[in-house]
């Protein structure tokens, strides 16, 4: 087995080199005017990413701490969410809610699609009662891209709230968190913003705010009410994650260098290259709505999907996804072009997949099962 060297995964990206020495320093006191200073500067800093004049609340935990917050600061037991599943981490809302005693509504969307902004309307003014509408901005499963600015216009004509999970497609895939008219964004550490795992974000509108004020689910850790409060003071209520937080100042003035607009053309950019040479390799692209965030494409019939990317990971260097859940497992590679992914990373990974499916003796032209 040898050292990865390629990391091409939706999650956890590469960190650069100047954010991993930073994160090397020694360690200081986060109850200190030098960390209330780099806290300040980074909760401001993050509105630039999110697009937003909105507040953005950090929390020490993984992205699903965020969603969980993202329901539980905002409703009451038995309150209806209307949660669009189209893949594996859209699911994990309709989870949450139960888990909290909210009622979700699925709305089924097949895998590699993306939800049609109408028939999100339709459930909404079929049932009035919906206090929330959960979607995924890239769902990182199937490689899908959903239309949230024209979900945004829909659901801000009535009294439910738009959470958008942007934990893989913030700063990468355009989210427009306030011209879009979303009420709560959620997001990690661990993919467009060049970090380790342990960051998670949520961003407030005014209108999720005002329902704050009437929430009863039971919360503690991530009551906003602590964070409100201690943001006053450019602080957190718990220990924050300090290493992290630093490396999260360094990794917002690399993307404010190079300007938020320019990010998203460089994904974007890369997306399509990826998208053309899997194309070009005969392989089919799974997702009819692509994100400039990560690529999903159908592996031959014959070739195992674990099998190659635990060929191309252990024996090559190169480190690729393979597809998640009973739907998708073996049968779909993901290949990831956001934070700190490069044009040379791509061309080099994808040369190996090439030369691995070669190797797999695959048939190039016939796609598995679940991409027809």
């Amino acid at each position: 087995m040898i050292q990865p060297a390629i990391l091409l995964t939706p999650g956890p990206t590469p960190v650069p080199e100047s954010i991993r020495q930073l994160m090397a320093e020694p360690i200081f006191h986060h109850r200190t005017p030098r960390y209330r200073k780099i806290f300040g500067d980074v909760s401001q800093r993050l509105k630039k990413v999110f697009l937003t004049q909105n507040p953005v609340y950090t929390f020490a935990g993984s992205g699903t701490l965020a969603m969980e917050a993202a329901l539980v600061n905002f409703h009451s037991a038995g309150d209806k969410v209307l949660v669009v599943e189209n893949g594996k981490f859209a699911e994990r809302f309709t989870a949450i809610a139960k888990a909290f005693g909210l009622s979700p509504i699925g709305l089924k969307v097949p895998y590699g699609e993306a939800p049609a902004p109408r028939q999100i309307e339709e459930m909404l003014a079929k049932d009035k009662d919906i206090k929330a509408v959960c979607v995924q901005l890239c769902e990182t499963s199937t490689a899908v891209l959903s239309d949230i600015k024209a979900i945004g216009e829909i659901v801000s004509r009535t009294e439910a709230l738009l959470i958008v999970d942007a934990i893989s497609g913030l700063g990468a895939d355009r989210l427009e968190t306030d011209l879009w008219k979303v009420d709560l964004v959620v997001s990690g550490s661990q993919k467009a913003l060049m970090l380790p795992p342990g960051l998670a974000f949520l961003s407030v509108s005014p209108k999720a705010k005002a329902r704050m004020a009437t929430a009863k689910l039971p919360k503690f850790y991530y009551d906003l009410k602590h964070y409100e409060k201690s943001m006053a003071d450019n602080d957190t209520p718990w220990t924050p994650a300090l290493t992290l937080v630093l490396g999260l100042q360094k990794s917002l003035e690399m993307i404010e260098t190079e300007g938020i607009d320019a990010v998203f053309k460089r994904c974007s950019e890369n997306a399509q290259y990826t998208r053309e040479t899997l194309q070009k390799m005969g392989l089919k692209l799974f997702s009819k709505a692509p994100s400039s965030t990560v690529t999903a494409a159908c592996l031959p019939d014959g070739v195992d999907g674990e099998k190659l990317c635990k060929i191309m990971r252990d024996e090559k260097g190169v480190v690729v996804a393979g597809g998640q859940g009973e739907q998708m497992k073996g049968k779909i590679v993901r290949i990831c072009h956001m934070g700190a992914i490069g044009r040379e990373d791509l061309e080099t990974g994808l040369k190996v997949l090439a030369e691995t499916l070669k190797e797999m003796k695959s048939s190039s032209g016939s796609c598995c099962c679940s991409c027809q």
